[in-house]
């Protein structure tokens, strides 16, 4: 909003008015230009890679937990003051929707959110397929709050609760992977998916019968065995899980994830912003930064872009600040020696990735990755680690994505990753895509 000053003009009306005839003269008085008052801008929050909330278990490290970026956000039973924040909730660019582990949430919480119910009453579950597993869970509405915005009745994933929940179905586990239930599981209390699209499976989950990756069943007293068909809507009222940011009123055509560079030893924290929107506030512009649009749902998968690398084209790539490495296939790396980081690359010295990133809308982006002997890093004392990558086909517990190259959160180190959302406009971009 532009602002402009009235006083002159006020000042000579006053300075007409006095002048009644007679020859009397006053003196108008001074009119004071009030000065605007800016709201402080909200639409961001805290971004922290640490530890992680199950780093060490009487000192001993349960699990490689490092390049995991976490937000803390609170949730409240709708229109209530039952609320709880959670800390250590995973931000993730390849998934979209809320999802909290019920073993972080207090037992009264859980019983205070409503259950999402179908036409026939029953209450409604969630299967969401990850390259690494599957998460089940009942779906409840919540009032969403992070930073300055909030989302109010927003239906959200609790993976892992009880009760006619606890049995997955078999489609769901059909898929095969492990079942993500578990902190350790996914490296934090839950996943804020903030990817490209505006809900968590559009059109594939609008019928019934669904898509086995991302399925909705209502669950009857018996259990959870049907897939049901559920609403494509990003404003209330929702039944699929919405991307939270383009539900939010304001904030929401996008996202920007900021961190600082990280020296090639690694940083035990690193703190940066995650920024709500783009090109609606003075924080989040646009800006230079190459765009560069990906596949969209209507494609099927949402999205993707092509990745050259060695003169391979790997059209199935993507940028996914959920994956804690460059997950690409190269049998020329060395792998890692060590069973406890089997598909690592440990290179003896450190290489330089030549990659060139192919957007759906002919925007070519040249980019030099490193890459680092990955044992010191991950198994050192700091969680935030540069260039470490590893081969999905021989890692037992993911899921390869064929003719990909998966630029994991390594790859936002000290750069701005904006996360434009599928058919919301900003400034002269268009979501879905990404831009760097």
């Amino acid at each position: 909003m532009r602002w402009s000053s009235r006083g002159p003009i006020i000042a000579l009306l006053v300075a007409l008015a006095g002048c009644s005839g007679g020859g009397s003269t006053s003196t108008p008085s001074a009119v004071t230009t009030p000065t605007p008052v800016v709201p402080p801008l909200t639409n961001f929050a805290t971004l922290i890679v640490d530890s992680g909330p199950t780093a060490a278990v009487g000192g001993v490290r349960t699990y490689v937990g490092d390049d995991i970026p976490y937000v803390t956000l609170t949730i409240c039973a709708p229109d209530t003051t039952t609320c709880q924040t959670i800390d250590h909730v995973v931000v993730d660019t390849g998934s979209v929707g809320l999802r909290i582990l019920a073993s972080v949430l207090n037992p009264s919480m859980i019983a205070a959110l409503p259950q999402q119910k179908d036409d026939s009453a029953n209450p409604v579950a969630e299967c969401l397929a990850f390259v690494d597993g599957y998460a089940f869970g009942s779906v409840r509405f919540v009032d969403f709050k992070i930073g300055g915005e909030a989302v109010a009745n927003m239906p959200m994933q609790i993976i892992g609760d009880g009760d006619r929940f606890a049995a997955v179905p078999a489609s769901c586990s059909a898929g095969g992977g492990t079942r993500l239930a578990a902190v350790k599981d996914i490296g934090g209390n839950g996943i804020l998916g903030i990817g490209v699209t505006t809900t968590d499976c559009g059109t594939r989950c609008t019928v019934t019968g669904g898509s086995s990756a991302a399925a909705y069943y209502d669950c009857p007293p018996t259990g959870c065995v049907n897939i049901i068909a559920r609403a494509a809507t990003t404003i209330a009222p929702f039944q699929q899980l919405p991307n939270p940011v383009a539900a939010m009123a304001v904030d929401n055509n996008g996202s920007i994830i900021s961190l600082p560079a990280v020296p090639d030893s690694g940083a035990r924290t690193l703190t940066g912003t995650l920024y709500f929107g783009i090109g609606t506030q003075t924080n989040n512009a646009l800006g230079a930064a190459t765009v560069v649009t990906t596949s969209s749902s209507a494609a099927g998968s949402a999205g993707l872009f092509t990745v050259v690398y060695k003169a391979a084209s790997l059209t199935n790539s993507f940028i996914d600040s959920g994956s804690n490495s460059y997950f690409f296939t190269d049998s020329a790396i060395t792998a890692c020696a060590d069973t406890n980081l089997k598909g690592y690359y440990c290179p003896p010295t450190p290489l330089s990735l030549a990659l060139v990133i192919q957007g759906r809308n002919g925007t070519n982006a040249t980019v030099a990755l490193p890459l680092f002997d990955a044992k010191p890093l991950l198994l050192g004392a700091n969680a935030a680690v540069p260039g470490i990558g590893a081969d999905p086909t021989a890692t037992a517990s993911l899921k390869p994505v064929p003719r990909s190259f998966d630029l994991g959160l390594p790859f936002f180190f000290g750069r701005n990753v904006y996360i434009g959302i599928e058919g919301r406009a900003a400034g002269t971009a268009t979501g879905p895509f990404f831009a760097f």
